[in-house]
């Protein structure tokens, strides 16, 4: 046990600090090549007004995607990603049971949404607007994230070279036919998302 903290430590005073010195904020310097997300570093963080008296929230957490990037042509970059829907959370079984059903997002019919870059447009030094089609509950609409390029380097938890993003988008439910509750329940929907990729296989 001792031994465990011991390496924990170490890698947390030691091999981190070493590591995130050699990684880089610049995009141009990012490595080209195909990504695969990080399933267990990525999730969707879900927010919307509950009958105006709060803002509650939620996480998507069983998230894939791929990525295709090369920073000297950043708007041929290929985004692709799949949600499972049933992966759902918000620390309430009963509240989480009812996100499941017909009411709201019928995981039965619908297991999984997806998300399919359409077009990339930089917005500033390491902020793009990331156009798409998104596929939630049956409905396809088009969907702008705002993303932003964090950090690439070698993962000092892994070893592995890492590419780093945060994004935000907002849609409307009811573009995608979830209309329960309205319009007492919030009609949008504001989705943060934290996505970590390694080099693909």
């Amino acid at each position: 046990m001792l031994k465990t903290v011991a390496y924990a430590l170490t890698v947390a005073l030691v091999v981190a600090p070493v590591a995130l010195a050699q990684s880089t904020q610049v995009p141009a310097e990012v490595k080209a090549g195909a990504y695969v997300l990080d399933p267990s570093h990525s999730k969707i963080t879900w927010s919307v007004s509950h009958l105006g008296f709060s803002t509650y929230v939620g996480q998507f957490t069983g998230v894939a995607g791929t990525l295709k990037l090369d920073p000297k042509a950043v708007q041929a970059a290929d985004l692709q990603v799949t949600v499972d829907t049933a992966s759902v959370g918000t620390l309430n079984t009963a509240l989480d049971n009812h996100l499941k059903s017909p009411d709201f997002l019928d995981v039965a019919k619908f297991p999984t949404a997806t998300f399919k870059a359409t077009s990339v447009k930089t917005t500033g030094e390491r902020t793009a607007d990331i156009s798409g089609d998104l596929t939630l509950h049956g409905v396809t609409k088009p969907v702008v994230i705002e993303a932003t390029f964090n950090r690439a380097g070698i993962a000092p938890t892994d070893g592995k070279y890492t590419v780093g993003f945060s994004g935000k988008a907002v849609l409307k439910r009811s573009d995608f036919g979830i209309k329960t509750y309205l319009p007492v329940l919030g009609d949008e929907v504001t989705l943060q998302l934290a996505a970590e990729f390694k080099p693909a296989p």
